[in-house]
Formats: structure tokens, sequence, C-alpha cells
């Protein structure tokens, strides 16, 4: 969800972008201008390294006397290493050389301004070239430099560890504290914010500490892509390996639950990667097994939403994944507008239906609807209505069960589009959630929400607030 939809600035069309979160959708790039190269360099910097694998970034830097518009950078690496998930950036690959292009929010760079861009790579070995608009990065050699720099706060919508600036790790309190309220958790997993848990593996932050600070007890994690046709954490860690179980234990401990979210805006979405139904199931299996899981989530968004022979091999794989795991519930997260989900959209519906699939919930990425001028709290309700409608007539139901069939998904603060919910957004939201008594909430994403800072869409809100204050405002969300 970048939304996620259009989460972190990936997120498609009305979505996630996700980050993703989207995931997520993605604004348009804008084209670099032929003089742009004169006055950008680029630098790379590593955040962190487990070994097999390491998040980084590149910061673009305008060091000439006017703003330029467009920026296109192009790097190498070595055999050794291969990329993974990115984001704040469209990113393209050939052989060994990928090329990165900015998104319309981040196109224009003013003088002796910066932006930057982040991504995951599998596997070891810095950048061996670096360009950026066809000219060298460092404005004279061809290699990039190397010199991480240390984050100095937790960012939001990247993989692995935390993209520019993950916080000091926090010690657990000492004594016992009461678990959250609200929130959902245990059986009821109603409130469930995204967490990108990419920001959570360098142990800046933990689940059970995001929950007691935002007083909200379950989420939604994300993403699981495709390493090839294996189920692999946004590129980076096999789930077979139990990646993050302690802190799942720890929230479950607490009174909490996850959800699991494969997906997103950004990576190879699963059910494309894999070909053969029952080698999906398989490794939809090995992550439901991995982390005894009662709930999971597919994000379909981008390419995946319209790829009509992976939606229906996904759908026949998730009937029979709920066939092997009786009551294991499962949701939709898919892009929508005030109008509701695209055609696409309900044909994911009606694809899962059609497979036997007992669908817990469709979710949709209220967010980036291209509508900046609009408020954004009453399009996601009337997004929320005009799907309750959709549901009622493509499943066969009433209002109520309809309305108990939707969950909804808004990105906090700015949106990629420019578009922006705010607080008060939010309690109109909730607000009408419960009076409506619909089945679930969520928003894109608990890191953006606990920096509460101005900055790269992928770990700020850009609005005026305080750590947590929309986590605490979903937490009022009792259905």
């Amino acid at each position: 969800m970048s939304r996620k939809r259009l989460r972190v600035s990936i997120y498609v069309g009305a979505a996630m972008l996700a980050v993703g979160g989207g995931a997520i959708a993605a604004m348009a790039a804008t084209a670099p201008s032929t003089k742009a190269a004169g006055g950008l360099t680029a630098t790379f910097a590593k955040d962190s390294d487990w070994g097999t694998g390491y998040q980084a970034r590149y910061v673009i830097k305008n060091t000439g006397g006017s703003a330029v518009t467009g920026w296109k950078l192009a790097f190498g690496l070595p055999a050794t290493a291969k990329l993974g998930s990115f984001w704040d950036a469209s990113v393209t690959t050939s052989g060994a050389t990928s090329t990165a292009e900015n998104r319309g929010y981040n196109a224009t760079i003013p003088a002796g301004a910066t932006a930057e861009f982040g991504f995951i790579v599998a596997g070891g070995g810095d950048p061996t070239s670096c360009t950026i608009n066809g000219a060298s990065c460092s404005g004279g050699g061809s290699a990039p430099t190397t010199a991480p720099t240390k984050p100095t706060t937790a960012p939001t919508t990247a993989p692995p560890s935390a993209p520019t600036k993950p916080a000091e790790p926090t010690k657990p309190p000492a004594t016992t504290t009461p678990p959250p309220s609200n929130g959902g958790g245990g059986k009821n997993v109603r409130v469930a914010p995204y967490v990108d848990m990419g920001l959570l593996s360098n142990g800046s932050t933990t689940l059970a500490q995001l929950a007691t600070s935002g007083n909200v007890k379950s989420y939604s994690l994300a993403f699981v892509t495709g390493a090839g046709c294996k189920a692999s954490w946004f590129g980076a860690f096999d789930p077979r390996s139990g990646k993050f179980r302690d802190q799942i234990d720890a929230l479950r401990a607490a009174g909490g639950d996850v959800k699991v979210s494969f997906g997103g805006a950004t990576g190879v979405e699963l059910a494309q990667a894999c070909t053969d139904v029952k080698a999906l199931q398989a490794e939809y299996q090995a992550v439901v097994s991995a982390y005894d899981l009662k709930y999971i989530d597919l994000d379909i968004e981008g390419a995946a939403s319209s790829d009509a022979a992976s939606i229906d091999r996904r759908s026949t794989a998730l009937a029979a994944l709920q066939k092997a795991n009786p009551g294991l519930k499962i949701s939709l997260t898919l892009p929508v507008l005030p109008e509701g989900l695209t055609n696409d959209g309900l044909n994911v519906v009606r694809s899962a239906k059609n497979a036997g699939v007992d669908l817990d919930l469709v979710n949709i990425m209220a967010m980036d609807y291209g509508r900046a001028a609009q408020d954004y709290g009453d399009l996601a309700i009337q997004a929320v209505k005009s799907t309750k409608d959709q549901l009622k007539s493509v499943l066969g139901i009433g209002d109520a069960a309809a309305f108990a069939k939707v969950g909804v998904t808004p990105m906090l603060g700015k949106n990629d589009d420019n578009g922006t919910f705010s607080q008060s957004d939010a309690r109109d939201l909730v607000a009408a959630a419960n009076r409506d008594k619909i089945g679930f909430v969520s928003f894109w994403e608990v890191n953006r929400d606990r920096n509460a800072c101005n900055g790269a869409l992928f770990q700020c809100t850009n609005v005026p607030q305080t750590p947590f204050e929309f986590s605490k405002i979903f937490a009022g969300f009792t259905g």
C-alpha cells in the first residue's frame, strides 16, 4: 500500500502504492529535460547490510543555480548482486544496469535541494557505475561514492532496515504494561494498519512497541512478494526462516494478531511469478505455516490487477489454501475511486468468488484519486459506500452484509497526488465506519505516523502531527 496503492509512491491508480505500499498509484514520471544533467550529482549511501543483502539509497543533489525538472539515474551492480524492491522512483533493469526515473512528486529539484530514492539488493557488492541524466554522478568519475550516512530517524515505506533514518533502538518497558485498548486483535483483527516490515528488520522498533505507542493491537505486515516462484519478504528474507516470528509472538501475547499481506506495488507479485497453481498454493501455505496465520491479505495492484491468467491462478490457489486451512480469512486489497472499485478490481473479486474463495473482506486503497482540491476524508467515505453497493451486487448480499465485507485503507497525510488526508479526515472516516459497521479499517503506513515528519513521502506524512496521532484516532474504530 504507496498503497499502495500507492503506498510509498508506488501505489497505482486510485490505490497503495503501496508503498508500497501501495501498494500501494505512482504519479506519471516527468521526462528529464535536455539541459538538466549539468547541476545534478548523486551519492550512494548504504543504510544497512545483513550479509545476504543490503538496503541503500541514492541522494541526488542539484548543485546548480536553478531548478532542474526531471532526472534519470543509471547504476550498475556486480554479478554478485541483484536489485530487489525499490521506492520513490520508477526503476527498470536491463542486464546489470538499473535505471531509476523520478516520480511525478519528486521530479523537480530546486537549486541546492535534494531528492532521493531507495532500494533493496540481494547478495553483495556496491554499485560499479553511476550516471545522472547521462553525466557522471560525481561530476567527474563514474564510480559512486560509498560513504554510508547514518540515518537519524525511523523511515517508513521501504524494506529491510530503515531507508533514511532508523531511530536508535528503544528498550521495552521494564515493567508489565496493560495491552493497548481497541484495535482488534486475537480472533478479531478489525483495526490493522500496514507496517512496512523492512523498517523493522534493523531492530529500531518492534511490533509490540508500535502497539503500545499507538494504542493499536494488530497490524497488516507488508509485503511478501515472489523471488522466482518462492515467497520472500520484499526480496530479502525467506519467510520459512521465521523472520519476524518473535515480534509476531510478542504482539499476540499482548492480545493482538497480524495479517501477512502478499503483493504491493513493487517487486514481483507471487501469482505472476508462479505459473503452476499447486506451486503457488505451496508458497502461500509455507507462509501460513511459518507464522500460524489466521488472516492473509492479497494486495493486488499495478500490472497484477489486470493479468487475467495470474488472477485466476491466484483465486484457484486461494480456494484450495482455504480448504486446507479451515477458518483462514482472506482479504483482497484493491485500488478504488470514489465511484467504487475499478473494472480490474471487480474482476479480481468475481474471480475469487467464482473459484470458491470465501472472502472475508475487500479492502479499498482509498488514496491518490488525482483530486487534490477535494476533501480526501469525504472521498474515502464515498468510496466505502460505492464499494458496498458493488459488493452487494457481485456477491448477492444485503446492505449490512456488504458493509461488513468492506475494509478501507487511506494514505496518511500527503498522498502521492498531493491530496491530503488529515487528522480531521481520519476522525470523519472512523465515525462513518462505526456508523455503517464496516468490516475493517487500516492506513498506510505506521512508520510514517511514528515519524510525524516532513520529507520524502515514504517516511513522512508531511502534515503537522504528533507521533502516532493517526494510530490513536483509528484505534477508535469498534465496528
